[in-house]
């Protein structure tokens, strides 16, 4: 309790002396005037003056809502040597700057409060993060023609095709782990041809089968990626390495396993409504979880009783329960981070850092936790979506790639064509269509489900 209901009498309680807004028993500065001295201390210069471009940082660490948290933080010592590191530098504050401080979680931590509260420009940290690793492995080849190789693999072919890919949005856990297993197998392949005494141009098609059966040889997908891009760009000659194209889910898809968590997910109140969301986006629309955890506030839309979510061009009219539960997350969604969190957080699963969201491998993690299987529902749920709607209005609205919903039909449909439950006309007149399965099979569960 305040001071003022603690002793209601006059005579017992007075403000803080420094700020004369605080109320409190003590004639010492309040514990937020403290905190202010304690931040000008490392930020500011000799007189405690701050710099305008480190003031949002300033701002952010002394208006915490909890001065406590703040205290344990900045009272770490790692914590408490990188912000007065930046406050005694010269220099502007950029990434750059950043860059030159030990890395680690409270550095990542300092950066995201900093991008948050406007002082740096937003950067992609798994991209940057990914460029520096390749420039290090390229010039950690002491061999020319293996360095030039090494880099038109890593920088010319796979991270121009990421970044083509990518677009505007950031990177996601998978596509960085995708690159570096590609770029780890490209930088393991001159050790055992070296040893075998060969190179790349010298290897002949009896030495890559000799290779490919080696049990040591790591990331064999990916080396034989790596064969054909050098057989394609001359590295290498009169080289085949075959790759095994994708027929259908390996396993048995258990969509009555899927149905029921479904309803728990949508009856369970026990379960925290963000992995309810994600899961039931996940269960019931087929959404990857890495597109789960970017979806802004900009993507749900509100009109009226209506709820809506854009995935893909179209946007997905949700139907009861999953819109209730929509509504009530982005009504009572807030940041997690207590340092720095902007006023309006524009995710629905917003993350640990300000101004980030929940990354994929946290909401994956959450989701195990509850018993969904992300890899193995979504499976399920495109595989079910595929026999009912034609593969360019699924890849439109659902925002998937039109070649992935094609195979997906295929493996669905057998060696036939595809045969869609609803016509065109239909999907396109009813934006809800995919609510609609959830509605079929909700008609044929007994009544007390």
């Amino acid at each position: 309790m305040c001071a003022k209901c603690t002793n209601p009498d006059p005579d017992f309680w007075g403000r803080c002396p420094v700020c004369t807004i605080t109320w409190q028993l003590s004639t010492r500065p309040c514990q937020r005037c403290v905190l202010d001295r304690q931040v000008r201390g490392l930020l500011g210069d000799a007189t405690g003056a701050i710099c305008p471009e480190l003031a949002p940082l300033h701002e952010a660490l002394t208006s915490t809502e909890r001065p406590d948290v703040a205290f344990a933080w900045i009272s770490r010592s790692k914590a408490r040597v990188l912000p007065e590191r930046i406050g005694r530098d010269e220099r502007p504050v950029t990434h750059e700057v950043l860059d030159e401080l030990p890395p680690g979680k409270v550095l990542a931590y300092l950066r995201s409060v900093l991008v948050a509260t406007g002082s740096l420009p937003p950067r992609d940290e798994r991209l940057d993060a990914l460029e520096k690793r390749i420039t290090t492995t390229v010039q950690a080849r002491i061999d020319l023609a293996e360095r030039r190789i090494l880099h038109g693999s890593a920088v010319s072919h796979h991270m121009r095709r990421l970044r083509r890919r990518l677009g505007d949005d950031h990177t996601t856990r998978l596509q960085g782990l995708n690159v570096r297993c590609h770029v780890t197998a490209a930088n393991n392949s001159p050790a055992w041809l070296g040893g075998e005494g060969l190179t790349l141009g010298t290897c002949t098609q009896t030495d890559l089968e000799r290779w490919m059966a080696d049990p040591t040889v790591s990331y064999p997908d990916e080396t034989g990626h790596f064969v054909r891009w050098s057989v394609q760009h001359r590295h290498a000659r009169d080289l085949a390495y075959g790759t095994v194209r994708w027929t259908g889910p390996l396993s048995t898809i258990d969509s009555e396993k899927r149905w029921a968590d479904a309803r728990r997910l949508l009856n369970d109140d026990t379960l925290p409504t963000p992995d309810r969301v994600a899961g039931l986006l996940l269960i019931l629309y087929a959404q990857k979880i890495a597109t789960i955890s970017q979806l802004t506030v900009d993507d749900v839309h509100f009109d009226g009783d209506t709820v809506a979510i854009t995935f893909g061009t179209s946007p997905v009219v949700l139907r009861a329960p999953p819109a209730t539960l929509v509504r009530e997350l982005v009504a009572t969604g807030r940041g997690k981070a207590e340092i720095g969190t902007p006023a309006d957080v524009p995710w629905p699963f917003p993350g640990g850092h300000p101004g980030h969201p929940l990354t994929d491998s946290q909401i994956g993690i959450r989701l195990h936790e509850i018993g969904i299987r992300p890899k193995q529902y979504r499976s399920s749920a495109l595989f079910t979506l595929a026999t009912e709607v034609p593969a360019a209005i699924l890849a439109r609205t659902l925002g998937v790639p039109i070649k992935v919903v094609v195979r997906w039909q295929k493996a669905s449909a057998g060696t036939g064509p595809p045969m869609p439950l609803r016509s065109a006309s239909v999907v396109e007149t009813d934006p809800g269509f995919i609510g609609a399965s959830w509605a079929a099979h909700e008609r044929s569960l007994p009544a007390h489900e």
